[in-house]
């Protein structure tokens, strides 16, 4: 009997945890197949198309000739095979985005999480440093530190991006962690003794998960539309393949005036199509996030329920 009521007692709290950990799940809407079914052709091209592909530098004798069945995305203006560079830019320009927003949300994360639960002068100070970095304007800045810079590395412009892109996710985690930590759970814990890392882990960052995993996919378009501005402009990371780059050097060689549209046409696809599929995954997210639209994708589902 005593097995039985602690089983009855204990069980419940698992149940608890699980069921809001799947509340915090986007709904699987069609916004967020098609999202997702985008990003993942493209990381999945990103990923394995260099392997699959001749070297991207090699130059022929067939300039700037138009897709065939030995070049199916054609040559630029030195015979480079087109669909080379673009499965090697792929994996250059994910390689970035997903480094940047990965960085991006953990420091907004540190700043704003950590200086909302510490408060005092710990919230003072984060608060002062985040409205510095939010009034300073991000592309701008990229492209002084960018044409300033000799070294143009790759992590070079992985921490200008990160450093112009975590100030206003910082601002609003501050605000969500305010209105969290005097609720009856984090006092809860407070007065159990648990230490403070535990209590910021396992009580308030389960609940911040969908505003961390929006503010990781606006970091990534971030990420990946500031390195394509620079490479475009001639300030990005020299020596390696990018969306931007191509663009850039499909600029250079003239490619609009000749009509080789198979130049540039792809890499500028391939950027629009990658921004559409993470805004649409984060329209799903935004529906957990926001209560008036999760109120009415519930409402919406039980309509369809009752058909």
């Amino acid at each position: 009997m005593t097995s039985t009521a602690q089983l009855s007692t204990f069980s419940p709290e698992p149940q608890r945890r699980f069921d809001g950990m799947r509340r915090s799940l986007p709904p699987r809407t069609p916004k967020l197949v098609i999202g997702l079914g985008i990003t993942f052709a493209i990381a999945l091209f990103g990923l394995i198309g260099p392997l699959l592909v001749t070297d991207p530098m090699a130059i022929s004798n067939i300039g700037l000739s138009g897709p065939s069945g030995e070049h199916l995305l054609g040559t630029t203006q030195t015979g480079q095979d087109v669909l080379a560079q673009l499965a090697h830019a792929t994996r250059g320009s994910l390689i970035v985005g997903v480094t940047v927003g990965f960085l991006a949300v953990a420091l907004s994360g540190l700043v704003g999480i950590l200086g909302a639960y510490l408060g005092g002068r710990w919230d003072e100070s984060f608060s002062l440093f985040t409205n510095v970095a939010l009034v300073i304007p991000g592309i701008p800045l990229m492209i002084v530190v960018a044409s300033y810079v000799e070294q143009k590395g790759l992590l070079m412009i992985i921490v200008v991006l990160t450093l112009t892109s975590w100030a206003g996710g910082a601002r609003v985690l501050r605000a969500q962690t305010l209105s969290m930590r005097n609720r009856d759970y984090v006092l809860a814990a407070k007065v159990a003794g648990e230490p403070t890392w535990r209590i910021i882990l396992v009580e308030i960052l389960p609940n911040l998960l969908p505003v961390l995993a929006s503010q990781f996919v606006f970091a990534v378009i971030f990420a990946i539309l500031g390195e394509s501005s620079l490479s475009f402009l001639g300030l990005g990371v020299s020596g390696t393949f990018s969306w931007g780059s191509m663009l850039f050097y499909a600029q250079n060689a003239f490619s609009l005036r000749l009509g080789a549209w198979w130049w540039f046409i792809p890499p500028g696809l391939m950027i629009a199509l990658l921004g559409a599929g993470l805004a649409l995954i984060n329209f799903a997210i935004d529906e957990v996030i926001n209560p008036k639209l999760r109120l009415a994708t519930a409402a919406k589902a039980a309509r369809k329920a009752t058909r």
